[in-house]
């Protein structure tokens, strides 16, 4: 009797363990260490330490995320790539990193050097990607080698007791300026990226060369037009402010009445209940840019199959809805119209009643290659 309840146990646990790594909530097998360095500032290291990378434990019990900031802006994901270099250098076997999440700008140097691996067609979630950034950076082709985590996007943000009539295009932004002196803001090229992103989109719409700047092959001759159209923009009467935060500090204060805002900070701002709720946003054509962080598999990593599962969690619409757009204030990194089914009715009127998903996928454009970028400033600078 004692043998046939032994055999029955055992029949038992092999059961159970079918079942578990069959279900899609788990897998059995040994204590797995997923290591994840995310670039950006400690809001990104949190989300990954203490959001991200318990519920992923939760689903797969035999995992435990070990999370590591390496630093904020770009600088963050340079740490990162030298890090992978070093150890492709000294010809390691597998990398210590396994999942990374990084900036636009470092994925020449990243892919160039056979760094990270092609694997977002290995997972579910491609197929929901749409975004014009998950398959070009800057001006690179990144295609299969990222999943945007999440989209940053500006956009006009604005008082609907003082702007009555939002604009919807540039021209009608233009009219709108001269007739409202000084209550239209943006802190230039310098002290954040929300002024810089409008600078970018103003010469977007004015020169007509989107596709040029932002995917085509460098052309210094494609600049021409940009001293008479930032000279215009110059001569507008704005209210210059210092920053992204000083755009919005004006904006709650009523000292100016409409400016270029990152949609997670103005959404960020309200959450906590420092900025006025009635603040709306407008995201106007032909578009304004926005960029995302990226999430990659390292080429050599230590748990390939286990890094691909993490970001096919991440990029789930489930957890999009719960953690990118609900917790975080940021648009999702997959299509929208994945998401919305899944988020909170709040939620959807924050970010969605003012800048539908259709509204973005026409509208969100992507910041000029890195050659064009550069330039773009210092022609802002010496105009």
């Amino acid at each position: 009797m004692r043998r046939l309840r032994v055999v029955m146990m055992v029949l038992g646990l092999a059961l159970a363990v079918l079942l578990w790594g069959t279900t899609g909530f788990g897998v059995a097998g040994e204590k797995i260490v997923l290591n994840v360095v995310t670039a950006g500032d400690t809001n990104m290291h949190e989300l990954q330490k203490n959001v991200f990378g318990p519920a992923f434990s939760k689903r797969f019990p035999n995992v435990e995320i070990n999370a590591v900031g390496s630093g904020p802006g770009d600088p963050g994901s340079q740490v990162i790539f030298q890090k992978l270099k070093s150890q492709k250098d000294a010809n390691v076997a597998k990398y210590d990193i396994d999942v990374a999440i990084v900036h636009q700008s470092i994925m020449p140097q990243m892919i160039q050097n056979d760094l990270l691996a092609k694997y977002a067609p290995e997972i579910a979630t491609y197929k929901l990607m749409t975004a014009a950034n998950g398959k070009n950076a800057l001006g690179f082709n990144v295609e299969g080698y990222v999943m945007p985590m999440f989209q940053s996007q500006v956009v006009l943000a604005y008082n609907p007791d003082l702007v009555k009539n939002p604009p919807n295009t540039f021209e009608d932004l233009v009219a709108w300026i001269k007739a409202n002196p000084r209550k239209f803001g943006y802190n230039g090229v310098k002290g954040g990226m929300s002024g810089t992103g409008f600078t970018t989109g103003w010469v977007y719409w004015k020169s007509g060369k989107y596709d040029q700047y932002a995917a085509g092959a460098y052309d210094k001759g494609a600049e021409v037009g940009w001293p008479a159209a930032i000279k215009e923009l110059k001569s507008l009467p704005v209210t210059m402010t210092t920053g992204n935060n000083d755009t919005l500090d004006k904006l709650n204060r009523g000292e100016i009445a409409m400016g270029p805002v990152w949609v997670d900070m103005l959404i960020s701002m309200k959450n906590q209940n420092r900025m006025d709720p009635k603040i709306k946003m407008k995201l106007i054509s032909p578009g304004l840019p926005g960029q995302p962080m990226y999430l990659v598999v390292t080429k050599k990593a230590a748990n390939y199959d286990m890094a691909k599962k993490f970001v096919e969690f991440i990029t789930s619409p489930e957890e999009q809805a719960r953690v990118i757009v609900e917790q975080m204030g940021w648009l999702p990194g997959i299509d929208a119209k994945h998401v919305l089914p899944v988020v909170s009715a709040k939620a959807k009127e924050m970010l969605f009643a003012d800048v539908p998903p259709e509204t973005l996928e026409k509208n969100g454009l992507a910041f000029p290659q890195q050659q064009y970028f550069k330039d773009l400033l210092t022609a802002y600078e010496e105009n």
